[in-house]
């Protein structure tokens, strides 16, 4: 079981690693997204959760500081969740179905995060 666990944690964190690469990586087009959400300072926010989750990760990756790094990923994915998938707004069929799957997806990854607090 413990194999299992490390096999976790390299997975759920080197996702959320990678996950906060691309938002730095790619800023300038992911800020231009969350404007259109209505993000505010959405260049800053790009960034700052870019690192949250990075470091979040990597927290859930070694762990380090759990605790800390779950409430990193968790204060990320809730407003992310939230405020740039909102499906429920959205009439276009195709853009409807993408924001919804994101919206399960962040809710899976939600819990998953959640979970680590119990290990």
């Amino acid at each position: 079981m413990q194999y299992l666990l490390i096999v976790s944690r390299v997975i759920f964190g080197g996702y959320f690693i990678m996950s906060g690469i691309n938002h730095l990586k790619h800023r300038d087009m992911l800020a231009h997204y969350a404007a259109s959400k209505k993000v505010p300072s959405p260049k800053l926010a790009v960034v700052v959760s870019g690192v949250m989750v990075i470091l979040g990760g990597a927290g859930i990756l070694l762990a380090l500081y759990v605790p800390v790094s779950v409430a990193l990923i968790v204060l990320f994915l809730i407003p992310v969740t939230f405020m740039i998938h909102n499906f429920w707004t959205i009439t276009d069929a195709n853009a409807h179905a993408t924001d919804k799957a994101n919206f399960m997806k962040n809710m899976a990854l939600l819990a998953g995060a959640l979970a680590y607090l119990f290990v």
